[in-house]
């Protein structure tokens, strides 16, 4: 599962957005991996393998 949400998001958004996620994660089966993104550079393949091992 990748999450993105920007640095610039106002802090109610943000937790809006944690909790939404949290409830999806544990709804989904089969996640094994949750990685966060603050900005598009974060979801390169590269840093995503990176990130997975």
């Amino acid at each position: 599962m990748m999450c993105r949400s920007p640095a610039t998001s106002r802090i109610r958004a943000k937790m809006l957005y944690a909790t939404s996620k949290d409830r999806l994660r544990h709804e989904l089966d089969g996640v094994h991996y949750e990685i966060q993104a603050t900005d598009p550079t974060e979801m390169e393949l590269d840093v995503l393998k990176e990130r997975a091992y």
